[in-house]
């Protein structure tokens, strides 16, 4: 029953996306926030399938700061959190890796959304660019979303916790609200399946700036790795 189910969620989500992204290219040449507005409902849709064909549902708790101008650093553990906080964050600035950019249609959209595409490769090149982009998004007016880890994590794994977030961080002088989740038991990352069940998201108190690269590192993580032992106890148990 799984496997029939996260079929028809896969065909349902397949060609949803492409009638959004092909169906709609025309937006393109429309302001960005248009971008971001297809991207929201993208999310939405996507969640509402999850739920039809899957059986998965999702909770938030914890201030959301959405009428702040925050940047948001989540815990990445599937390609759910990719579009649902794209919805519910209201279509922040997204930091996300070069490559996706390149694919068509759905790249150009997060292009013209306004995301902050990174060169994996690059090295102190890609910092810098990111420090710019990131500014240039502070003063748009718009909040940022990074995956501090820099990719996907499977649960019960570790990695550690990258600089890229301490460096719009620092340029931007804006507080970070950290978000930690659990999306990896319902939808792993790379998985067909989708396991029934809830994820939940957890909003935790926001980072103040001004602090040093090493302070601010080590709440972050401990942030977010605190609040993951009580949405993942197993998962926790695993990695200590």
């Amino acid at each position: 029953m799984i496997l029939l189910r996260s079929i028809l969620f896969n065909i349902f989500f397949y060609l949803g996306t492409a009638f959004l992204v092909i169906g709609f290219s025309p937006l393109l040449l429309l302001p960005a926030r248009i971008a971001s507005l297809l991207g929201m409902f993208w999310g939405a849709y996507t969640s509402f399938i999850l739920w039809l064909f899957c059986g998965i549902t999702h909770s938030l708790r914890g201030d959301m700061r959405l009428g702040d101008q925050v940047i948001y650093a989540a815990k990445h553990q599937s390609a759910w959190e990719t579009m649902h906080l794209c919805w519910r964050l209201n279509g922040p600035a997204i930091v996300l890796k070069k490559e996706l950019i390149m694919i068509p249609f759905a790249g150009w959209f997060m292009a013209r959304s306004g995301a902050i595409a990174v060169d994996r490769k690059a090295g102190m090149k890609a910092l810098k660019k990111l420090r710019t982009d990131a500014i240039k998004a502070r003063e748009a007016g718009r909040s940022l979303q990074i995956y501090p880890q820099g990719t996907r994590v499977a649960p019960g794994t570790k990695a550690d916790y990258q600089i890229g977030v301490y460096t719009i961080y620092e340029a931007t002088g804006l507080p970070v609200v950290p978000i930690a989740l659990n999306s990896g038991e319902c939808w792993g990352p790379r998985a067909f399946k989708k396991i029934p069940g809830k994820i939940d998201v957890s909003f935790l108190p926001e980072i103040e700036p001004g602090l040093s690269r090493k302070v601010f590192m080590a709440r972050l993580e401990e942030a977010i790795e605190t609040e993951m032992t009580q949405l993942a106890p197993a998962q926790a148990k695993k990695e200590a």
